[in-house]
């Protein structure tokens, strides 16, 4: 049985959410702060998490920046009385997965919840049969699949989770040209739930990360006005 961890301070959205996601079949553990939700993780590890963005003391931001620091890397997706695009965008780049601003259906939720655990079930049967080699890419991109390593020239790449599938998805596939919503659908699982604009982000933080290394390399991801993203090859 999969398990969902909900980390938020309100008993009310805790049940609603619980017995909503329960009667799909999947068991739910709580935690009323970021402090318990550290306790609960350092035991085991849920299959997905929830987490609401205004705890009290630390923040949802906050943990789950932390938690990404850990490689922690399992879906979340965050809950927020703020449907501010900062905070969407603030959390995106945290490596947030989804968001949903409150009050939210709970039956939307749980089609969510649906959606990211059966995007990790399908990645986590991808990384098993990718082979151990890592691959060159374009532009002196040095990737390796199995163990999610990235390095331009002789020069590792520190990624997030999504920042690395969505390089590694533009490396299988150089010079071509793929829509914000493709790249929704191919690297996140989805293109209905996200705003378009969470490419923008990611992509944005991986120009940075090739520029760091090598400025003229932030050009090797390409902006087709209008349209989306190709990576070229130099």
């Amino acid at each position: 049985m999969q398990r969902i961890l909900i980390i938020d301070d309100e008993p009310a959205i805790v049940s609603a959410v619980r017995e909503r996601l329960e009667r799909e079949g999947l068991a739910v553990l709580a935690a009323g702060s970021a402090e318990a939700a550290l306790a609960l993780l350092d035991e085991d590890l849920p299959d997905l998490l929830l987490l609401d963005v205004g705890l009290p003391g630390m923040d949802g931001f906050e943990l789950l920046r932390r938690l990404r620091a850990r490689g922690l890397n399992l879906p979340v997706i965050l809950l927020t009385a703020r449907g501010d695009e900062i905070d969407r965008v603030v959390g995106l780049e945290l490596g947030a997965d989804d968001y949903m601003v409150k009050p939210f259906s709970v039956r939307e939720l749980a089609a969510r919840v649906r959606l990211l655990l059966r995007r990790a079930a399908e990645v986590a049967v991808l990384r098993a049969q990718v082979a151990v080699a890592p691959a060159s890419g374009p532009g002196g991109l040095w990737i390796d699949p199995a163990r999610r390593q990235a390095r331009l020239g002789e020069v590792p790449l520190e990624l997030r989770p999504r920042e690395f599938d969505l390089l590694a998805f533009l490396a299988r596939h150089p010079g071509q040209l793929f829509s914000r919503d493709a790249l929704l659908r191919q690297v996140w699982g989805q293109a209905g739930f996200l705003d378009a604009r969470t490419v923008d982000v990611h992509v944005r933080r991986l120009r940075a990360q090739l520029a760091a290394v090598d400025p003229s390399a932030a050009e090797l991801i390409q902006t087709e006005r209008g349209v989306g993203y190709r990576l070229m090859q130099r």
